[in-house]
This record gives C-alpha cells, structure tokens and sequence, in this order.
C-alpha cells in the first residue's frame, strides 16, 4: 500500500493507475468495523481501492469536538495494509481547506431536516470536501455507510446535480452483537453509557412494528418521540434530540405509516450525540 499524503502525490499514482476502475472510501479515521465493511466491497468490485482519512474542520459545529476527535494514523494504516488496500490518501488541511477557503456546497431540501435542524453547516462542510475528494481521486465508485443515511443523500444528490460521473454505493449498517450502529464515537461512552445506547435500535425497531401494524397511523412529533422515548427509557442525562418519519428519498416528514418510510433518531447519551435509523419498507 503506498501513502499518499498530498494532493500532487496523489495525481502522480493516478497517472501511473492507467484504465483501472477504482473505489474510494471517504473517512475521517479512527477506523472500525464499520469502516471495514465498506472497504472489503470496494475489494471486491473494484481493481482497485483508494481509502482518504481527513478529519474536516468545516463539518464540525463545535470546535471542541474537532479537538477533541480521536486520531491515531498508525493504527489506521496498519489496518489498511492488512486489509489489502492499494493507496492511502492522507492529505493535510493546507491541502483540503487553505488559508482563504470560502466554498460551501448546499444541497438544497435535504438539508435542512433532521441532523441538518441542529447542525447549522455541516453538511454543507462534508458536501465541500467530499466534493473535493471526488475531484481529486477520480474514482468509478465512492462507497458510505447507511447509518449516516442523510449524509449519503445527499452526497448522492450532489453527484447527480453535477454531472460528477461516480456511482455513490450505499452499504448496510454494520453493527455491534447488541445492535448499537458502529460509530467512532462509540469509544467516548462510559460501560453504563454504552448499555443504555445499545437500546436506541431496539426501540427503533418497535416503533417501527407499531407503525407497520397502522396503530399510529400519522403519528408525528411529539407523539413519536413519546412512544420512542418509552421504549428507550433513556437516563437522566440522555436527551432525544429527534425521532422522525420520513420520506426515503425526499427526507420530507411524512403524515402516514405507509411504506417505504425512514424512521431516523439521534440521541444525546450522556455527552455523546449518536444517530441510527431503520427503514420500513412493508
């Protein structure tokens, strides 16, 4: 696996790449199962597989937890050329965002709900640098896990409004033998933390079996969220930030229990803000 750790490194591998179709996997590091998941598909359907780590500065609302986020590229890089990966692209920020850097990229509608109420410009951050990333690394596919399903639409609906030429590869949500969705933070909950967490899919997945079976048709709001929150049972500390139904393609809210629906939550456990969602598709 070779390293590439600028932009001219990496346009120097890729002349020399020739005609092989290639994926790139986007990441911020601190790579887990999850992770993982999405680059073994790439392996396999590609002659070729690019993995990017950049932590973005312009994706996180609050300057502490850009701080605070765990980096150790050692242990990613290990794990990269144990899984076989071809390159490596670790660009610094002078690369990425320099002095100067004023862009953002909005994709209108799907922004705007869910994560995007109570994120004020992150998407529009991970939108420019993926946009960047896809620009740079020329790949025939980029590959994004579904437990950031909003992120993957609208990555998807960026790369279709601008002629970009990438398939963008949705992959299942890895996940814990508990059923907690993977995620880096999952490393910053305490034990007691961590076994609350594990409940958020599970009380997904009843809300979903009382909207399938048309007990609450129309339910929204405050009402899904009273039934999300009794099945959770979350601590003291834990604050439901969302729970919404809503439209797979559109993420538009939706009034009826008809499917296919996305029941999408994120969940304040402790000092930890974490999503998950389940499609209901009958």
């Amino acid at each position: 696996m070779i390293v590439l750790r600028s932009r001219k490194r990496l346009a120097e591998w890729l002349s020399r790449r020739g005609r092989k179709t290639a994926g790139l996997v986007p990441t911020m590091g601190d790579l887990h199962a999850g992770h993982l998941a999405l680059i073994r598909r790439s392996l396999r359907e590609n002659r070729a597989t690019i993995v990017s780590i950049f932590v973005n500065p312009r994706q996180f609302d609050r300057k502490k937890d850009y701080k605070l986020y765990h980096r150790d590229l050692p242990r990613d890089l290990r794990l990269l050329r144990r899984e076989g990966v071809d390159a490596a692209f670790v660009p610094g920020e002078r690369d990425m965002v320099p002095e100067g850097y004023r862009t953002r990229v909005e994709v209108e509608g799907l922004s705007r709900g869910l994560c995007g109420k109570f994120r004020p410009g992150h998407f529009a951050g991970v939108a420019a640098v993926v946009l960047k990333l896809l620009n740079l690394a020329r790949p025939d596919r980029a590959y994004f896990g579904m437990k950031d399903y909003q992120q993957f639409r609208i990555v998807e609906r960026m790369v279709r409004d601008l002629d970009l030429g990438v398939e963008i590869v949705p992959c299942p949500t890895e996940r814990d033998r508990d059923g907690l969705a993977l995620s880096s933070r999952n490393r910053r909950l305490s034990p007691e933390e961590r076994s609350r967490a594990a409940g958020i899919f599970p009380a997904l997945q009843s809300v979903a079996h009382l909207i399938k079976s048309e007990k609450h048709t129309g339910t929204r709001g405050a009402r899904l969220s009273s039934i999300f929150r009794a099945e959770l049972r979350p601590g003291k500390e834990d604050r439901i930030e969302y729970v919404e139904l809503v439209h797979p393609e559109t993420l538009a809210p939706v009034t009826t229990a008809r499917p296919p629906a996305l029941l999408a939550a994120a969940v304040w456990v402790g000092r930890t803000r974490l999503i998950d969602n389940l499609m209901i598709l009958s």
